[in-house]
Formats: structure tokens, C-alpha cells, sequence
């Protein structure tokens, strides 16, 4: 079934959402549904598609040329076929750099236009939100080096140079610049603050995990900045933000990934040994039986960080 709906999807153009839809769906599940060995087939199917991968890099330019819509909460369409067109690339580079699968037309993307979706929110619906997260969290985790299947352009203003931060010699490399990384961690603390008033779940978990898995990348390229990432003083209020209102336990998933953070960058201006304590007791005091799964995984990376 691969071969003819990649082809269908081939023909189509961006606007035809109620056919691209269901058949981006499709191959998304195709690719995560499937056994080890039929992954790496259904992976080099996909990317040989050259017709496929040109549609996805008109429904991601998307993005950033239509009015989204007019309410964070509404999925329209098209906002719905945009998330369809991120996951699936997101997917498509993941098992790419996985499997060594071969190119044979690349997606051309500027990282400034990613940040920015994710940075300037506003009328952005939630799910399209976690979609573009789960992308950058992709790409961050492959350290910007897989532009077989995605090329990530850095664009920045004529004559103004900005610090990077890797070495000069791995500027092509189209690294982020510190005033990048330090908007991207302030929207990231914003958007979990404000989640955490909506009760979303879904964005929560995706908005941590970019935040791990961005101070993993620079301590990667610079233990100096990943540092300074992750002692940043708003993360102390954060932490306070998330253990306000009606849940006030230390055992929430978000809470517990933040601890894990902060403990393993020995950040102790955010975490004290206290706080370390307390969640030690609510952990010993609690029923394993009816904590949720995405708690108690996090309790399990917690404990083990300590």
C-alpha cells in the first residue's frame, strides 16, 4: 500500500487537505507500526518518492505563508494537515539517520522560520505547536547533521555577525546562536507555564523533552552555555509556577523531567538538596499502583539521575 498512496500523495498539491490528510496519516503509521525490518523498507520507499518528499516541502513552507487560525485551541485542515506534513518529516529523518537510507531529494528548511514558529506563537493550535516541537527536538538530537534528507538553513541579516556556539570551523554546520538558544529556552518556559494553567498534556510533554534534549545538544558543542542554560534563574520560578494551584505534588511528569534536568546539570541555584528530599518522601509515601505511566517513567529517570 506504501507504493500507491505515495504516489497518490505525489500527485496531489498542498491544498487538497481532504485526500493529503488521511494518506499523510497513513504513512506516519506505516512507519511507527510496523516491525524493525518492514521499518527500513517502508523508509527507503518513502524517501525514493522524490514527487512525496517535494509536496511535504510545500505543505512545511505552509507554515510561515497562511493565516493559521484565529483560535490556539481550533485544529483546522489545514492546520491539521500541517501537523501531518511535520510529524511525517520529523518521522522520515529520525529513521533516515537510523537505517543510512538513501536520499534522492532533500528538504530545504530555514531554521530562523522553525524557531520563530515556535518562539511567536500567537493563533498557533496546540497540536500544530507539539508537531513543529517534535521536528526541532529531531533535529537537535541529530546534531544538525543530517542534511542527506534536510537541509537547515541559517539565515541571518548582511553584515551582522552573531556568536555561535561551536568552533569557527563548524559554522557550516548551521549551529544556533546564543540569542537563538536563549529566546527558544524563554519561549519554552512560557509555553510550559501556560500549559500548565490549560491542562496540555500532550504540548507539556513535547515542550520538555525539547528543552532536554536542547541542553543536551549544547553541552555537546558548549559545556559553558549548556550550563548557563540550565542554572537560568527563571527556571526557579517555573518550578514554583508548576507546583501552584490544585497540584501541588512534586509527582507530576513535567515536574519530575525538570528535576531530572537540573539535578544532572548540577544546578543547584534551582534544585537544593531539600527539595531533592521531599520528592524522595512523596515517592516513598505514594501508591505506585495509580501513578500514570508518564509518571512513573519519569519517577524511574529521577531516581536513577540521583
Amino acid at each position: 500500500l506504501l507504493f500507491p498512496v505515495s504516489n497518490l500523495c505525489g500527485k496531489c498539491k498542498p491544498r487538497d487537505t481532504d485526500l493529503l490528510q488521511p494518506s499523510l496519516n497513513f504513512l506516519y503509521c506505516s512507519l511507527h507500526r510496523t516491525t524493525p525490518c518492514s521499518q527500513q523498507r517502508a523508509v527507503a520507499v518513502l524517501l525514493s518518492n522524490v514527487s512525496l518528499i517535494e509536496l511535504l516541502q510545500k505543505i512545511l513552507e505552509c507554515t510561515w505563508s497562511q493565516s493559521l487560525s484565529s483560535e490556539p485551541a481550533y485544529l483546522s485542515s489545514e492546520d491539521a494537515l500541517l501537523c501531518s506534513g511535520w510529524l511525517l518529516v520529523a518521522s522520515l529523518l529520525l529513521y533516515q539517520h537510523r537505517y543510512n537510507t538513501e536520499v534522492h531529494q532533500t528538504l530545504s528548511l530555514d531554521l530562523t522560520k522553525v524557531l520563530n514558529a515556535v518562539i511567536f506563537r500567537k493563533k498557533k493550535s496546540i497540536l500544530l505547536l507539539v508537531s513543529i516541537v517534535q521536528f526541532l527536538r529531531t533535529v537537535l538530537r541529530q546534531n544538525f547533521s543530517s542534511s542527506l534528507l534536510v537541509i537547515v538553513c541559517q539565515n541571518t541579516v548582511q553584515g551582522v555577525s552573531q556568536p555561535q556556539l561551536a568552533s569557527l570551523q563548524d559554522a557550516a554546520s548551521h549551529h544556533l546562536t546564543l540569542q537563538q538558544v536563549l529566546s527558544l529556552v524563554v519561549s519554552l518556559q512560557n509555553l510550559l507555564v501556560h500549559i500548565h494553567l490549560e491542562k496540555q498534556l500532550l504540548l507539556s510533554e513535547a515542550v520538555v523533552a525539547c528543552l532536554e534534549t536542547l541542553v543536551e545538544y549544547l553541552y555537546v558543542k558548549n559545556r559553558d552555555v549548556a550550563l548557563h542554560v540550565a542554572s537560568q534563574p527563571w527556571h526557579r520560578f517555573l518550578l514554583f509556577t508548576l507546583l501552584s494551584g490544585d497540584q501541588k505534588s512534586f509527582l507530576q511528569p513535567e515536574v519530575l523531567r525538570l528535576m531530572t534536568l537540573f539535578v544532572r546539570y548540577q544546578s543547584s541555584n534551582i534544585i537544593s538538596q531539600k527539595e531533592i528530599s521531599q520528592i524522595l518522601q512523596e515517592a516513598a509515601e505514594a501508591n505506585l499502583a495509580e501513578l500514570s505511566e508518564a509518571t512513573s517513567r519519569a519517577l524511574h529517570l529521577f531516581l536513577c539521575q540521583v
